[in-house]
């Protein structure tokens, strides 16, 4: 009987599964308790594959084995547990029931329970990644450039403090969050390649496979050559946890950047500002009582789960430490590691979403640029006069300003009035200025269109890298 999604306890399985079936089920092959047994038994398939073609297994063995991985269910591990109170000797034992009686001594010999679990759980978290998360967040890199490029002369007032600053441009803005967001992605990828397997047995020195083979390392190379890993350069029972921890961490660090590009968002759609922000759908409700409310619902949800997941980098942290070769103080820990990773998932689906339907207000960024009367002038003013050698230049701007502010009078008239100022006023830069104020946008424009053409360039690296990887054997053998 097929479990009603209601009765789920997580609500990633439940409240968020409902509107996100496609990718959650995506995620679902790589990240389930059924992706764990197939990938367990991936790797116990290539042991013996490497040992056939060594001689030491019988011929046949590797065939039979890739029958038995499609065969093998969760239910008949999970009950074959029962009895073992071991995992993967349950898994063997399953395994050699769907061969025939000369291959199954070979299933997992040499090799020590965090061989099999360790380089399955580097298998799934690449290949979920190169699937899945890494497509996503190209996605949301294509429509953040696309904005970038789109917006990249729309002027808006900079803020710094939650106060007016100096004009920028919404594309200038947005180059920003596509740099962070883009750099983070960088070193996600690179530390999915960089992750690792092994099969050096109980204390990582090789002790059983020695008594198999001349170069045990070799063949440990061999068997992760099937699968396109490479082994540590040192391994205890376990892999050094730093490899996935870097992983962890590049994912952590990119769920900062969505939260921080979801509260601009959100602080932007505030009445007071209403410059950039979400669709309201048709039959969408902000609130309860209020019918007017418009809430960036979409925006704080990505914040909300960002401030659930976050904490989490600290058990990545303390499962570095295991008591000598091995203990099992990170085996329950170390399970929730794919929920960060489906969450931030989950949080790059919300952007597309949100940013595919942004809506610009051009003409409140226009009045929001107008608001203080253009005292932002100040800082120009301030530059100009102290490069032509006024000792108090800072002085004199903030005095206009602030009487440009008080009076409500525009400053261009204001330093008109003012002898100390002439030479500024006859200034091809002031001129330009006084022509037109939101003209002070520095290289807002440039730079926004460089860092867009920058990524958009690197974006396309990395697509071609993903499809490079989802050809690859791996995938392949999976699909069989």
């Amino acid at each position: 009987m097929k479990r009603d999604i209601f009765s789920n306890i997580s609500p990633l399985d439940a409240r968020y599964y409902k509107n996100n079936k496609c990718l959650l089920d995506k995620l679902s092959y790589y990240f389930s308790e059924n992706s764990v047994i197939r990938y367990e038994a991936i790797v116990e398939a290539a042991i013996i594959t490497v040992m056939e073609r060594y001689g030491l297994a019988p011929q046949g063995s590797a065939e039979q084995m890739k029958k038995a991985c499609k065969a093998i269910t969760p239910e008949e591990v999970y009950k074959e547990e029962e009895k073992t109170k071991h995992h993967i000797r349950a898994l063997v034992a399953v395994l050699q029931r769907y061969v025939n009686e000369d291959i199954a001594p070979f299933i997992h010999l040499s090799a020590t329970s965090e061989d099999i679990t360790g380089t399955a759980g580097a298998l799934k978290m690449r290949d979920a990644f190169f699937k899945v998360v890494i497509p996503e967040a190209l996605k949301l890199m294509d429509i953040l450039l696309d904005i970038v490029q789109r917006e990249a002369e729309t002027v808006q007032i900079g803020r710094t403090h939650g106060q007016h600053a100096v004009p920028i441009t919404v594309g200038y803005l947005f180059s920003g969050y596509v740099d962070r967001l883009g750099g983070r992605l960088l070193k996600a990828v690179d530390s999915v390649k960089n992750l690792k397997g092994k099969l050096s047995g109980a204390v990582g020195a090789y002790n059983a496979s020695s008594l198999l083979f001349d170069d045990p390392r070799k063949f440990e190379e061999d068997v992760l050559a099937e699968l396109c890993l490479e082994p540590a350069p040192f391994s205890s029972q376990i892999i050094e946890p730093e490899f996935i921890l870097d992983l962890i961490h590049g994912v952590v660090s990119a769920f900062g950047v969505l939260a921080q590009i979801s509260d601009d968002m959100r602080n932007l759609q505030r009445s007071e500002i209403g410059e950039l922000g979400e669709t309201f759908e048709k039959g969408q409700v902000g609130s309860s009582t209020m019918p007017h409310k418009r809430n960036p619902w979409n925006f704080e949800h990505v914040k909300s789960m960002w401030k659930e997941f976050t904490p989490r980098i600290l058990t990545r942290y303390y499962d570095q430490i295991s008591e000598h070769q091995r203990d099992l103080t990170n085996s329950a820990s170390g399970r929730f590691i794919v929920e960060i990773v489906t969450a931030f998932t989950l949080g790059l689906s919300r952007l597309i979403k949100q940013f595919k339907k942004l809506v610009v207000d051009y003409d409140r960024l226009k009045k929001n640029l107008e608001l203080t009367g253009g005292i932002f002038l100040a800082e120009p003013l301030y530059i100009l006069l102290a490069s032509k050698g006024k000792k108090n230049a800072h002085e004199l701007a903030k005095e206009i300003a602030l009487k440009a502010e008080k009076e409500k009078r525009s400053m261009f008239d204001l330093i008109r009035e003012n002898s100390e100022f002439t030479e500024i006023v006859n200034m091809d830069a002031w001129k330009i200025l006084e022509e037109n104020p939101a003209n002070y946008t520095g290289k807002s424009i440039e730079r926004a269109l460089a860092v867009s053409y920058l990524w958009s360039s690197r974006v396309n690296e990395i697509k071609k890298e993903c499809e490079e990887y989802q050809e690859a054997t791996f995938f392949l053998e999976l699909k069989k």
